[in-house]
């Protein structure tokens, strides 16, 4: 459900310096983006795509990367201006254990982090902001994304019997899963209309894209 709109991204919320090999790499980082008098950096884009892989899925392109991460400063910036409160501390920390038990083994998880290149410091402020990012498009868009009775049902009809039918399975009675189709068709409008305001708040900013390619 969560990947019906997620708009990854990343969120500084106070987490320590992680250490010299850090601190050696901001020495070194450097803007691929200006947005509005703030910036961001390589460093930022890298971790994004590696999160992602981290996630199973394919990292972005650059352009792709830089994107996503303009959407999440806007996303920041309207959340801080009306005051959202991020997630708490116990939601994130249920969301990482989750995150490691998919992965596998308490083990398996570091190794898999040592692999992409995120420290667990990391991968929390991640989730913390991919959580964020959700409740507050929630919050904005669900009171716009109306699903009427018919839209249910064509839903069931021409997608979920076929899907179910590919599969040799037959499709329970409308009635026993409709509710379940309404969020979905909900949060599906919920990311049409977050994709609109993104799209419509980016063509108001200044922003000013750098050169991404290589290693800084």
């Amino acid at each position: 459900m969560r990947r019906q709109f997620t708009i990854l991204a990343l969120l500084m919320m106070g987490f320590a310096v992680y250490g010299p090999e850090v601190r050696a790499q901001q020495v070194v980082d450097r803007m691929v983006a200006r947005i509005d008098g703030d910036v961001l950096t390589w460093s930022e884009m890298r971790e994004l795509a590696s999160f992602q892989q981290l996630m199973g899925e394919k990292p972005a392109s650059d352009p792709e990367l830089i994107r996503q991460l303009v959407d999440q400063w806007m996303i920041n910036t309207e959340a801080r201006a009306e005051q959202f409160s991020p997630p708490s501390e116990a939601v994130v920390n249920r969301a990482m254990e989750e995150l490691e038990k998919q992965v596998g083994s308490p083990v398996e998880f570091r190794r898999r982090l040592t692999e992409v290149g995120l420290t667990l410091a990391a991968v929390w402020r991640l989730l913390e902001q991919q959580m964020l990012t959700l409740q507050f498009l929630d919050r904005k868009f669900r009171g716009a994304a109306q699903v009427e009775p018919r839209q249910v049902e064509t839903y069931y009809r021409d997608e979920l019997v076929p899907q179910m039918s590919a599969r040799g399975q037959q499709a329970p009675p409308i009635e026993s899963v409709q509710e379940r189709i309404r969020e979905l068709l909900v949060l599906r409008e919920i990311s049409r209309l977050s994709a609109r305001w993104l799209e419509e708040s980016r063509s108001n900013l200044r922003i000013e894209v750098l050169e991404a390619k290589s290693r800084p």
